[in-house]
């Protein structure tokens, strides 16, 4: 039962849900699109790693203290989290805008030079992920977000 005691990783998980939840009205009001899926994808404003990361590290901060030896893990954790989200992952995204745009150049060649249009298994191809990384904008909110929702957490704990 002492895991539903701890405190860190339920302000770490709410701020998932959180930030994931976040982006359906957030791409709403920017886009006018509803999208329901963005709950369950990877990348865009908040990014949830950033909420989660923060959320975690402050729940630390608050149990252990920020002189804990665990606070300085879950810190140092939060950094490379979030430097990745912004920067690794983000160019990997990149780099498959660019591979999509490859395979569809190179099967519309293909379509019109054999007629392979009409077969069945090129139609089933599915593209790379793409909105896989965080602009540092998107990790700067989803690590605030993560932050204000560890203390808010803590107030209802």
């Amino acid at each position: 039962m002492d895991f539903f005691a701890n405190f860190p990783l339920w302000a770490a998980l709410a701020a998932i849900v959180f930030a994931q939840v976040v982006k359906i009205p957030l791409r709403f009001a920017v886009t006018g699109e509803f999208k329901p899926g963005l709950a369950f994808s990877t990348g865009g404003m908040p990014s949830s790693h950033s909420a989660a990361v923060a959320a975690l590290t402050t729940g630390v901060g608050i149990m252990e203290g920020v002189t804990s030896t665990m606070f300085a893990i879950a810190a140092i954790f939060s950094i490379i989290i979030m430097f990745d989200a912004s920067g690794v992952r983000r160019q990997a995204g990149e780099q498959a805008v660019v591979l999509n745009k490859l395979v569809k150049d190179f099967q519309y060649f293909v379509d019109g030079a054999k007629g392979w249009n009409r077969k069945e298994e090129y139609e089933k191809r599915k593209e790379l992920k793409e909105l896989l990384g965080h602009q540092p904008i998107e990790v700067f909110f989803g690590g605030l977000s993560g932050i204000a929702i560890a203390f808010l957490v803590y107030q209802l704990y």
